[in-house]
Formats: structure tokens, C-alpha cells, sequence
């Protein structure tokens, strides 16, 4: 019976197939000739000693502990989840850059937009330096899920001479893991100041290409001055943005009231409500300045650069209506429609309360948790629903944000969702980063920001209830985990062969429940942690039914042909085109038995099944 690969998404490998899909020519015995795919590319290569390129020291090794998988797991924890059996919502509580590694096969290509507010490192704190060698280790001795010599992350000083360096290791592997993420019209957003945005922009570039940068978006965060500034008054703070792929075509805020104030339909016109629009080129045409004559006769000279259309489009537009002339015919005009207009382009700066303030954001807290000191500069609700809003036709999709903080993100999504009937998910990542003993938080309770972002969800969502009694969408969140995984690795231990070889047999941990294993199999099947999940009793065992019968799981130990039987019954039930099944390794009640099972499974058309 084959073993459940325990790893996460290959993403070398993955890479490497897809070379050999577009480049077959440049594989010898399983290698990559590079000088075969060099001339396959042809002048696209660059073989230029000095050339421009963005590097720092450690970048190799960044680039690295992106590709190499994660042998951790998340572990749910129905306890501190809202709605479990029911909602679409994830809180993922551990190192993101491991999380986003668990992602990979679960969540490949499926978000649409992901925003995070990171690190802005102003040489304070710094809680994300990564071992390139034990990343997972070192977050379990960080949690002291595991023993340690002490063992702690660390700040990141101004005064370090690898100030820059630091961050940007930090940020480039989980950008790259973020990018696999996000669906071919996916779009981030990422909040920065001035200390790393020239690093962040530079970054970004090479991982999601010059050619997907859409904006720089200018967000004033705050009204008031700061007279304390030596220089100038730091008043807004960059979002930088970029999409995953030319799929996507526009972005469009909806429409408001305001926006369309200016149509109206003083003619009765059949098309509806219309603007005048500007008619000339512009910029300067020769081809475009022509006279135009109108119905009398007369002709009106063009403008300076010329029009904005050439003759025959022009008299197409005159003889539909939509260019029209004055009472004298001595002027043009230019009819833009209302219902021709696709939303509302948005601008790269956003001021006023539609997007928020720092200040609004500090009240938005306060009237959660009652105190605003809870947490330091949160992002307000109105800008990220503003992010999402760009969708204009879009209302149901996957957000994600790996830094959650005081789950901003999370309660925007909720909250719009309620005002606009939507059905968006929202995916949040965030370390349990211990609160200082001294702060408001420690004292209200709150012994890790996780747990801030938990409650913080909690709250929304009982305010969002309250403030909307007629919404019956989804409120709660299901919370994970990050964890070693629930499998013992196979690790030699020649002062402890009689242990080792027993963990051979027995190899799922004695502290892990049935469930634990259940969501590590979804992990490594690249299903979502979201599936519906049945239960069943199976010949006196339980088994787990996902995707109506296309997979079925059973962890419980002693089991029979009657169990084997019971399982290949629900193949006709289901009468699923695809069926898989995975048991516990060692939970057979004999050799015989598992041989036997595969057999049995084959003759009613399951030929996949596994052991964990």
C-alpha cells in the first residue's frame, strides 16, 4: 500500500515540469542543458557581466527556503473557532512563511486578492528572522511547543549592518509563496513607508514583474500635522500593488450617487442619462484635423491637436447620436453615457473617510474592545474594504492577509459582505507574537496578538449580527494551528533502535487526535480546510466522506474486512467517477487484512489508496 507523500507542494519540482512542458529539447536524462535552453531563448538571454539587478546579501538562501517545503502541519482547534461545522473562514495562528509553505497545495492559484500591512522596519521590532535550516524548529521552540536553550526571535536595530538585508529576507520568500497563491487575475496590496518602499518596490518587481506594477497608491493615513518631525510631516503611507497576470483587465470602484451627478437626459435620448465629454485629441494628430460638416452643410474647424476620432468614426457617431451639434452648428458635442460606463476608475491617491484614517482605525478598536490601546496603529476597516470594492462585479472570491494583526481584514470582509449580500473568504495568518507584560493588552488578558486577532473577529462579527439582524451569511472562522507534523519522521536513532523501529509501526503521535491527521491528509491532497466533512459509522469504524465519496478516510485501529467492505459499498452510493481512500498504516487488525483490503477495494474500482 503506497505511503501519503508528507510533504508539502514541491515547488522546484512544479517548476521543472513546467520547463519541460514549454522546453522538452533541454532535458537530458532527467537535467536541464542549460546550454540548449540558452539557445532555445536566443537573444532573451543576458550574458553581460554588468548588468541591472537588484541584490543583497543572503538572497540565494531567501530564494531557497521559499522552494524548500515544510514538514509541519496545522492542527484544528474547533475550541476557539466560531460556526466550525459551517463557515468559510480561516485564522491560521503560526509563522506565516511556514503556513504559506501549507498553502501551497490547498490554495494554489485560488485567491483572488491578498493584502498585508508587514514589518515597516523602523528599527524596532522585528519578529521574523528566519533559521534557513530549521525554520519550523525554530517557531516551535519560539512558542515552547518545544524545549530550547532560549531560543527567541529577535529586533531588527537601525544600528545592525544588515538593516536592510534583514527585511528584505524576511519579506522575500513569503512574497514569492504569496505569489503562487493568487489567482491569473489575483491583485496585492501591500501597505509600506518610507524606510523599505524603494526595497519593496525593487522586490516586487522581480517576483510579480516590472510589468504587473499597477500602482503606488498614496493613503493618507492622518489629518493631523506632526509638529515634532524634524523635516516634514509624515502623512501618508504607500500601497504598493501589482496584479498576477495580464487576465486581468480593469479595476473599477462601483459607482456612487455622486459619481453620477453630472448625467442627466434633458433630450429624452433613448439611451438613457448622458454627459458631454471632451471631443478633441490629446495629443497632437496631423491625421485628425479635418473639418467636420454637419446635417446643414456648414463645417466646424478641428481643434489644435486635432479630434479625438477619425472621419468615418466620427460620422458613425453623428449619424447614432452620439455626436450631436448646437442650436447654430458651430459646436460639437460629445455624448458619454451612463450605462456605458464600467464603474469608476480609481485614483492613486486616497484621502477622506471613504478610505480611512489612523484615527478612525483607533475607534474602530475602541468600540471593539472597549480600550484603543489594545493595539498599536491598526489599518482602519473602510480601506480595505475599498481594496475589495475594486471587484466591482466580483462578490465572491478568497482574501487572504498572512499578517493579520488586529484581523483588519477579516472584519472589512465580514462587514462588507453584510452591506452588499457578497460571499468573499477571508484567509488570516498571524504569529502568536507574545504582547509586552507592560502593555494594556497583557492586561486585559491578550497574552499574544493571535489572540487579539481572534477576539478581535469574534467581536465584529457578534456587532456585524447585532447591526444586521436580517444577514444570515457567514460570521465565524475556523482557527488552525501551526504545528509540527502528526507523523514521526524516521530518524535512526542507533542508541534507541528498539523505540525507533516500534515508531516505524506506530508512527502517528500519541498526542494527536483523529482529526489532527484528518486535516494534515487534506493538507497533502491540496483540498480546501474548509470541505464539508460527513461522518460516517463503517463496518463499526468511523470514516471521514469528503466531495461526496471521492475520498474517504479512516484512522481508527483494528480494522476489518467488514470496515474494507462497508467503504467499498459507498462507491456504488456515491457513485462517485473518482474514489480515494486512506487508512491509518497501522491500523489494520493484520497483515492479511490490509493485503487483502487492496484487493477487495480494486474489485469495485478504487485503485487509489493509501496509507499515512
Amino acid at each position: 500500500m503506497e505511503k501519503l507523500n508528507g510533504e508539502t507542494l514541491n515547488i522546484v519540482n512544479e517548476n521543472i515540469e513546467k520547463l519541460k512542458q514549454l522546453f522538452p529539447e533541454a532535458f537530458r536524462e532527467g537535467k536541464i542543458d542549460f546550454e540548449t535552453l540558452k539557445a532555445e531563448l536566443g537573444e532573451r538571454v543576458e550574458n553581460a557581466e554588468e548588468r541591472y539587478s537588484f541584490n543583497w546579501n543572503g538572497k540565494a538562501a531567501a530564494r531557497r527556503i521559499a522552494q524548500t517545503p515544510s514538514t509541519g502541519t496545522l492542527r484544528p482547534c474547533p475550541a476557539e473557532s466560531v460556526d466550525w461545522d459551517t463557515t468559510q473562514n480561516l485564522f491560521l495562528e503560526g509563522d506565516n512563511l511556514e503556513v504559506l509553505k501549507l498553502l501551497q497545495k490547498s490554495y494554489h492559484a485560488k485567491v483572488k486578492m491578498i493584502y498585508i500591512d508587514p514589518p515597516y522596519n523602523t528599527g524596532k521590532e522585528f519578529i521574523y528572522p528566519d533559521n534557513f535550516h530549521d525554520n519550523l524548529d525554530t517557531y516551535l521552540q519560539y512558542t515552547g511547543q518545544k524545549d530550547a536553550e532560549g531560543k527567541k526571535f529577535g529586533t531588527n536595530a537601525e544600528t545592525s549592518g544588515r538593516y536592510h538585508t534583514n527585511w528584505l529576507n524576511m519579506m522575500y520568500p513569503r512574497l514569492k509563496l504569496a505569489r503562487n497563491l493568487l489567482r491569473d487575475d489575483g491583485v496585492i496590496f501591500i501597505s509600506i513607508d518610507d524606510n523599505e518602499v524603494h526595497n519593496l518596490r525593487k522586490m516586487c518587481d522581480e517576483i510579480f514583474g516590472e510589468e504587473n506594477f499597477i500602482a503606488n497608491i498614496a493613503w493618507k493615513h492622518t489629518q493631523q500635522s506632526k509638529n515634532d518631525e524634524p523635516y516634514f510631516s509624515r502623512q501618508y503611507n504607500a500601497i504598493l500593488t501589482y496584479k498576477k497576470s495580464n487576465v486581468l483587465s480593469k479595476l473599477r470602484f462601483p459607482r456612487s450617487e455622486q459619481d453620477n451627478i453630472n448625467y442627466s437626459n434633458p433630450d429624452n435620448d433613448p439611451n438613457g442619462d448622458w454627459r458631454s465629454g471632451d471631443v478633441r485629441s490629446p495629443s497632437y494628430r496631423e491625421t485628425l484635423r479635418f473639418n467636420i460638416k454637419t446635417p446643414s452643410g456648414k463645417l466646424i474647424p478641428p481643434p489644435e491637436n486635432g479630434w479625438r476620432w477619425s472621419e468615418d468614426e466620427i460620422k458613425k457617431k453623428i449619424l447614432s447620436g452620439e455626436i450631436l451639434f448646437n442650436s447654430d452648428e458651430t459646436k460639437i458635442i460629445r455624448k458619454i453615457y451612463l450605462k456605458n460606463q464600467d464603474g469608476r476608475t480609481p485614483e492613486n491617491v486616497w484621502i477622506g473617510e471613504d478610505f480611512g484614517t489612523t484615527r478612525i482605525a483607533n475607534t474602530e478598536i475602541k468600540e471593539i474592545f472597549e480600550d484603543s490601546s489594545i493595539f498599536d496603529t491598526p489599518k482602519p476597516t473602510q480601506l480595505v474594504k475599498k481594496m475589495c470594492q475594486l471587484f466591482k462585479d466580483d462578490k465572491e472570491y478568497i482574501c487572504l492577509d498572512f499578517f493579520a494583526g488586529s484581523a483588519t481584514t477579516a472584519h472589512a470582509v465580514m462587514k462588507l459582505n453584510a452591506e452588499n449580500g457578497g460571499n468573499r473568504r477571508c484567509i488570516s495568518v498571524q504569529l502568536p507574537e507574545p504582547t509586552d507584560e507592560k502593555s494594556e493588552a497583557y492586561k486585559a488578558g491578550y497574552k499574544t496578538i493571535a489572540e487579539i486577532s481572534k477576539e478581535r473577529i469574534r467581536r465584529a462579527a457578534k456587532r456585524i449580527a447585532e447591526d444586521n439582524p436580517e444577514y444570515k451569511g457567514d460570521l465565524g472562522f475556523k482557527v488552525f494551528k501551526l504545528d509540527s507534523s502528526n507523523i514521526k519522521s524516521w530518524d535512526a536513532d542507533f542508541a534507541n533502535v528498539e523505540q525507533s523501529l516500534l515508531d516505524a509501526v506506530d508512527n502517528i503521535k500519541s498526542d494527536r487526535t483523529s482529526e489532527d491527521l484528518l486535516y494534515e491528509i487534506l493538507l497533502k491532497y491540496g483540498l480546501d480546510l474548509t470541505l464539508p466533512i460527513e461522518t460516517r459509522d463503517v463496518g463499526g469504524k468511523r470514516a471521514y466522506i469528503l466531495g461526496y465519496g471521492a475520498l474517504i478516510i479512516c484512522l481508527d485501529d483494528d480494522v476489518t474486512l467488514d470496515t474494507v467492505s462497508a467503504i467499498a459499498a459507498l462507491k456504488q452510493e456515491f457513485n462517485s467517477d473518482i474514489t480515494r481512500v486512506v487508512f491509518k498504516d497501522g491500523g489494520f487488525a493484520n497483515d492479511v487484512v490490509k493485503t487483502n483490503a487492496i484487493q477487495m477495494l480494486k474489485q469495485h474500482g478504487i485503485d487509489d489508496v493509501k496509507s499515512v
